[in-house]
């Protein structure tokens, strides 16, 4: 690998890290903490591939990218960025980045990146009208900095403005409406309707032609269509056959697994077919259980701004969290944060608030699905095969071994200590390894320790 490469980050360990990586592979590295510095270094005409931060103390990273095509056109540009949202991917997408990675990156995988970003900018036509970048909203509560939802966001911003139908399916309250909508609203069809249909919008002689009147070349939404009768699937069917000029985008979103219900006989195979253009699954919040504190700060924060007294969560109150399975996903966990900001007495809310607030709650059920006869390594199968649709047919970044073993030993041994009390001599004797292993591994996945309670 070589060329110049500019890094521009405002955390000096990350600049020193990628500045001797590269270096090692053979490319000369300019580094600042400066978006100033950065822009006059591409006015010079210095480097060959910009990495850069989005949040820095002079200006925003992704803000900065049509500046530097306009200036510098064909110059790939690697965002990265500790903002683990949507919009961040889909705004650095439309800012036409050549790639985007969260924080904390693997950094061979970022290598791998910068390689091809060099060695395609040998070979690609400059691009001459960068697009422009638009604000992020800021209360849609997709933030993750899990993979499955980092590898949702970049498949969300890869279809956008495909012509394609999205197919959606996840739990209830995992956001699959929230996704829809930010497919709509950052594509090319902003600026038309944003329709959501049910079955009874379809029946009568003009239900179909209503809709697609209605939608005019908006977004069309079909919520939970699993449930759909078999009526309204045909009628659908006959609709998306008969599709006018100016269509509106199909979505469709489903709690149920479509192509389950479709091998049983329960779903119209024709109309599958026809909404599985491109399919992503919401992962259900137990299955990113990184992202709760992540999401339990964003909505503290937005509770704040909408006038809410500002609250914060102490250590014991994040570990509660944490540790509930969330039955009700996202949508739960928002509604019990707006409840303890509207209840709690201080600004700082305990564990005993936590424990009170979900106390009240209905007792979890298990999931539909979660047959308590399936073998566990068809279950971890299922999920496994999940993760690899994720990707819409690209390959997962590369470490996915050591990846999931991680996934499934930090559950594993959170679990084991849950109910042994925290005794970590019980848990070794439980889990059949060695007390010093057992203590080794809590040491290398970060798990606090505590004499534990389940809430339940």
């Amino acid at each position: 690998m070589d060329g110049t490469v500019l890094v521009a980050d405002d955390d000096r360990t990350i600049r020193t890290v990628l500045t001797q990586a590269l270096t090692r592979a053979g490319c000369k590295v300019h580094a600042t903490s400066s978006l100033v510095t950065l822009l006059r270094w591409v006015e010079e005409g210095k480097g060959d591939l910009v990495i850069s931060d989005v949040v820095m103390p002079d200006g925003n990273g992704i803000e900065a990218l049509p500046k530097i095509a306009a200036e510098r056109p064909g110059l790939p540009v690697i965002v990265i960025s500790a903002q683990n949202t949507i919009m961040t991917a889909i705004q650095a997408a439309e800012a036409e980045a050549f790639d985007y990675l969260p924080k904390p990156f693997d950094l061979p995988d970022l290598m791998k990146r910068a390689a091809r970003a060099l060695d395609q900018k040998r070979r690609r036509a400059p691009v001459t009208e960068p697009a422009q970048p638009r604000t992020p909203a800021d209360d849609l509560p997709l933030v993750g900095r899990t993979p499955a939802m980092q590898t949702l966001y970049r498949l969300v911003a890869r279809v956008m403005n495909a012509d394609l139908p999205v197919l959606i399916s996840g739990e209830s309250g995992t956001g699959k409406s929230l996704i829809a909508r930010a497919i709509h609203d950052f594509s090319d069809r902003r600026t038309l309707p944003f329709v959501t249909a049910q079955a009874a919008d379809l029946h009568g002689m003009d239900g179909p032609s209503s809709l697609l009147a209605r939608a005019r070349g908006g977004t069309l939404v079909f919520d939970e269509i699993g449930d759909f009768d078999d009526e309204s699937q045909g009628r659908i069917v006959r609709m998306l056959d008969a599709l006018p000029t100016n269509a509106p985008r199909i979505i469709a979103t489903s709690q149920e697994d479509l192509a389950q219900k479709t091998e049983a006989g329960l779903f119209r195979k024709d109309l599958f077919y026809r909404l599985s253009g491109v399919t992503m699954t919401v992962p259900a919040l137990r299955e990113r259980v990184e992202d709760i504190p992540l999401l339990a700060s964003h909505f503290l924060a937005r509770d704040a701004r909408d006038g809410f007294t500002a609250k914060t969560l102490r250590a014991d109150a994040t570990e509660a969290i944490r540790h509930y399975p969330w039955p009700g996903n996202v949508r739960q966990l928002e509604n019990t944060l707006r409840r303890l900001a509207v209840t709690a007495p201080e600004a700082e809310i305990g564990r005993a608030e936590v424990e009170a607030t979900l106390g009240a709650q209905p007792a979890p059920r298990p999931q539909a699905g979660g047959a308590t006869d399936e073998q566990l390594s068809a279950a971890i199968g299922r999920h496994l095969q999940r993760y690899f649709d994720l990707h819409g047919g690209v390959l997962p970044p590369p470490g996915l071994y050591d990846r999931i073993l991680r996934e499934m030993e930090l559950p594993l041994i959170e679990i084991a200590l849950d109910a042994t009390g925290g005794n970590q001599a019980k848990c070794a004797d439980l889990l059949g390894i060695n007390r010093n292993t057992l203590r080794k591994k809590i040491t290398d996945l970060d798990i606090r320790v505590t004499r534990r309670r389940k809430l339940m």
